[in-house]
């Protein structure tokens, strides 16, 4: 019964139009008070408990600043350069780097609509002014943009961590291999297509144009290099990359890229001046340049809109945590296990039915606040069929990626969207046939547990021999 009040109050609530993180709170709230022998005192602690005892969540508002810096500076744009000097050569060469960009984004990034704004607002233009069909383009750079939130850092793979307690350093390291390859399979269904289509392939650069596109790009990859190395190193924990990351970002890009702050469009080099004078006032303008950028508008605009997301998305973390508190106090995940235990499903089965369940609530509702809400229910009974719980997320996760790109909430399609100027609908038409292979890559990961596993486990040995 009191499951059944619960979940009637939060669906009632949210088809009623209240914000999701309000809806969450408020049932909780209301189930304590009436159905509940805990005590509203409890509720207040436990809401603040939730914003201050996982440590883990501190890496969100890092990796979303972070992300604020480099996707308001061109570091997209390098990497879209650099991308299109490796594979926009091949027929549909420029669709391939477009996902290639993306996969590098989202290792910067860790968002998916972030992914899909940064480098869908540039390359989809690019390829309808190539030959390629705009309906083409929007489809493949809102489903490129998925593999913002499973390709590490992912902010969702950080939220299961915290509603799970599993590690979200081994969830980083098994959502590479999986991240990797839908990108390789994204790339090879565009080459079919641009074959059979007869899409256009870009000139081949010459070796210095491809050095010089991986050097100007290097700023971004060597975020990755620091990010992904220092963890899978065990040489920091991701909160702690996540703090280093911010930190390096903003010098990118208001030192390195100077894309904003009081050195922005100042060139780096000074051929009038010669090279040795030029070198002193460059190092001059770096070292004055930092205090004064933390009063320069477009840096504090970015701390700002960074601090406002970050703010949002920890209220829906904390009212869902605090959902999921009332789940755990009434006992009815154990309830939910022991009913679906005595059906005699087996293992196989109940993947089916959590897959169903995830991609039907993925219609509904942001992918942090159902991991929040479903983890608590269906981590204890997948621990019962023995799935590992590292599997069992990277699953989840990917449930998250396709709700990304279904209606009627699914975020990357406003987004892309809003990039074109075309309706949802036009949208929703566009990423339908790219939208099979995300099921078809979902049945892959759900029954080939190693395609998550390999990787995690390929560094416990390595960590082990050293």
């Amino acid at each position: 019964m009191t499951a059944a009040v619960l979940f009637a109050l939060l669906f009632g609530c949210m088809f009623m139009g209240m914000p999701i993180a309000i809806a969450l709170g408020f049932s909780s709230v209301v189930t304590i008070l009436f159905m509940s022998d805990d005590s509203i005192a409890s509720m207040g602690l436990k809401f603040m408990e939730n914003l201050t005892e996982h440590y883990t969540l501190l890496a969100i508002p890092f990796f979303i600043l972070s992300s604020a810096f480099l996707s308001t500076g061109g570091v997209a744009a390098r990497l879209i350069r650099f991308a299109t000097a490796g594979v926009g050569h091949i027929r549909g060469g420029l669709a391939m780097a477009s996902v290639l960009a993306c996969m590098l984004f989202a290792a910067v990034s860790g968002s998916s609509p972030a992914t899909v704004a940064a480098i869908g607002s540039i390359v989809i233009v690019g390829m309808v002014k190539s030959g390629y069909p705009e309906d083409f383009a929007a489809g493949v750079i809102s489903n490129a943009g998925t593999l913002g939130i499973l390709i590490p850092p992912s902010i969702v793979m950080l939220v299961y961590a915290s509603a799970t307690e599993v590690s979200a350093a081994r969830m980083f390291m098994a959502g590479l291999v999986p991240g990797i390859l839908m990108g390789l399979i994204l790339m090879v269904a565009i080459y079919i297509y641009a074959r059979i289509k007869g899409l256009p392939a870009q000139e081949r650069v010459s070796v210095k144009e491809f050095f010089l596109s991986a050097f100007s790009a290097s700023g971004g990859i060597i975020l990755i290099l620091i990010i992904l190395g220092s963890i899978y190193g065990g040489i920091a924990s991701p909160t702690e990359a996540a703090a280093v990351s911010t930190v390096y970002a903003f010098l990118v890009a208001v030192i390195g890229y100077r894309d904003m702050g009081p050195l922005k469009g100042v060139p780096w080099r000074y051929e009038e001046e010669g090279i040795g004078f030029a070198f002193v006032r460059n190092i001059y303008q770096m070292i004055v340049c930092v205090p004064k950028s933390f009063f320069a508008p477009d840096v504090r605009k970015v701390v700002l809109d960074g601090a406002k997301v970050s703010f949002m998305l920890l209220f829906i973390i904390a009212n869902a945590m605090l959902f999921a508190h009332v789940l755990t106090s009434e006992r009815i995940p154990h309830l939910i296990t022991e009913t679906i235990i005595g059906f005699g499903l087996p293992a196989w089965g109940f993947l089916i039915v959590m897959n169903l369940l995830l991609l039907a609530a993925g219609n509904f509702m942001e992918p942090s606040a159902i991991l929040l809400i479903m983890a608590p229910i269906l981590f204890p009974i997948a621990m019962e069929y023995g799935i590992d719980p590292i599997h069992l997320g990277i699953i989840m996760v990917v449930n998250m990626e396709i709700g990304m790109i279904t209606p009627p909430v699914g975020l990357n399609l406003f987004v892309t969207a809003g990039i074109t100027g075309r309706s949802l609908m036009w949208v929703v038409k566009a990423c339908l046939p790219w939208l099979s292979l995300l099921l078809l890559f979902l049945i892959l990961v759900t029954y080939v547990p190693q395609i998550s596993l390999f990787f995690p486990e390929l560094i416990d040995s390595w960590r082990g021999y050293k």
